[in-house]
């Protein structure tokens, strides 16, 4: 929060002050369905009831970070609490919508969005059951 200037809340925090968007990926206690797919991570838009907005406040600034100058970091939380610094990241291909369940379990439609690290010359190490996607695709 003080390095980025951003909420303490909140899976897409975005700081006008620094220009950027940190999005958190908490494995721990989501509703969202985010993974890692080799090298991609397909991280899941906001909002928790219903169908999600490509036009709504930070999957648009998401949806635009190639061409907004909006700088994008990822956490990924993997034991409740700790925030891995995963690194800076990029819109990797067109957000693309599935269906997920909503926080009361109901089906909807979300956006998803493709990212990949901008800097992968020291990557952190992804605790193995949530790194089973990114072996399977090796093999």
């Amino acid at each position: 929060m003080e390095i980025f200037r951003c909420s303490p809340q909140g899976g897409m925090r975005r700081s006008h002050r620094t220009n950027t968007l940190v999005i958190i990926s908490d494995h721990t206690r989501s509703i969202y369905q985010d993974r890692w797919v080799g090298d991609t991570f397909h991280y899941t838009g906001m909002g928790q009831r219903g169908d999600q907005s490509l036009e709504f406040m930070q999957n648009k600034t998401l949806a635009e970070s190639n061409q907004n100058g909006v700088e994008v970091h990822l956490f990924e939380v993997f034991v409740p609490g700790k925030y891995t610094y995963m690194g800076r990241v990029e819109l990797a291909g067109q957000p693309y919508q599935e269906i997920q369940p909503d926080a009361d379990g109901n089906p909807r439609r979300v956006w998803v969005f493709p990212l990949r690290l901008v800097d992968t010359s020291s990557p952190v190490p992804i605790p193995e059951e949530f790194a089973i996607l990114k072996q399977k695709q090796k093999e």
